[in-house]
């Protein structure tokens, strides 16, 4: 289709040489004119054929930007599948209740079948199991982007339905593996959303997501991070993405793989700052790498989008199931009791 564009838009102007080049031939071979002449008109004809060819490119952009503002609009115009209504989550530490939770993303094909577990206020609890499993699901649907098709969320023993989506997920601080920044400084991509944040707040939230790079260059804050952070490392935009979730000071702290991309000493410093910054929040940790949850109060290993087993990592070593067999399957011949 662009192909078939260019070549509309090129019509007029190779149209226009043509033209020229014949008429142009038969004046010089009855004698009318000379070569000269031939090539004054061919570039007088460059120059008048340019406006020409420069409508037509804008009718062709015009006809793009109409098809992406016509696809815009109907998604606007789309009824939201998730009803906002309820009252405002309290600013404060809360349980997390899934009740026999179902979801599917397609009618014939379920990815979470009868879910329940519960995380008590201020605990951290590990969702661990094989890619496929269930994992990220279940935040999308704490996230509220889905509703689940059976079954109940239930935050403080209230349903989830009865709080505002905004109100919710101002109280969710999630760090993921890719952390988005946008094309600003490195002090804009750690208080984005947080206007008022001060300076110390935002050093604090540098220090404790163990960001010390940041002292490191010429522009320190002030640095200019590129587009999605390009002139960052992988680690260096985690820990930004990090000490966005400091900042945030959220009662749910959602962490999936947040230390994926570090070293394994950065990675336990980040691991013993946690509960400075974290502490009093629920936590739920996604995790593959099993070294990341020690320190967790309990573990949900999910498989098939069904709950294998449940428990603290300690008894669940114990137990000699699926979590015992993908601890052993990563050489982790050590546990902190």
């Amino acid at each position: 289709m662009e192909a078939f564009r260019e070549f509309i838009r090129l019509i007029p102007e190779k149209i226009g040489y043509l033209l020229g080049i014949t008429v142009g031939a038969v004046l010089m071979v009855n004698g009318d004119i000379g070569a000269g002449a031939i090539i004054a008109f061919l570039t007088l004809l460059d120059k008048v054929s340019e406006p020409f060819v420069s409508i037509t490119a804008i009718i062709s952009s015009l006809q793009r930007v109409s098809a992406g503002a016509e696809n815009l609009l109907t998604v606007m115009e789309m009824a939201p599948e998730v009803k906002d209504r309820g009252n405002v989550l309290p600013a404060k530490p809360c349980s997390i209740r899934f009740d026999n939770v179902s979801f599917s993303y397609e009618a014939d094909r379920p990815v979470l079948h009868n879910v329940s577990f519960e995380i008590p206020a201020g605990k951290s609890v590990a969702l661990v199991g094989p890619s496929g499993s269930g994992k990220s699901t279940l935040i999308k649907l704490l996230y509220r982007f889905y509703e689940p098709s059976g079954g109940s969320i239930r935050l403080d023993e209230r349903p989830i339905e009865g709080f505002t989506i905004a109100s919710l997920r101002g109280q969710l601080a999630a760090v993921t593996q890719d952390v988005y920044l946008f094309d600003g400084t490195i002090r804009e991509n750690i208080a984005i959303g947080f206007a008022n944040a001060t300076e110390a707040d935002i050093l604090r939230a540098a220090e404790l997501s163990q960001a010390a790079f940041i002292r490191e260059l010429p522009e320190g804050l002030d640095t200019v991070v590129g587009e999605r952070g390009i002139k960052l490392s992988h680690g260096q935009r985690q820990r930004i993405g990090i000490a966005r979730a400091v900042l945030r000071r959220a009662t749910v702290t959602i962490l999936d793989e947040p230390t994926s991309a570090l070293d394994v000493e950065t990675e336990a410093m980040f691991q013993s700052d946690l509960p400075k910054w974290a502490g009093a929040s629920t936590k739920i940790i996604i995790a593959h790498r099993l070294s990341t949850i020690r320190d967790v109060d309990y573990v949900i290993f999910l498989e098939n989008g069904r709950v294998q087993e449940m428990g603290s990592p300690k008894e669940l070593l114990q137990a000699k199931g699926r979590f015992s067999d993908f601890w052993r399957n990563q050489h982790i011949h050590e546990f902190v009791s």
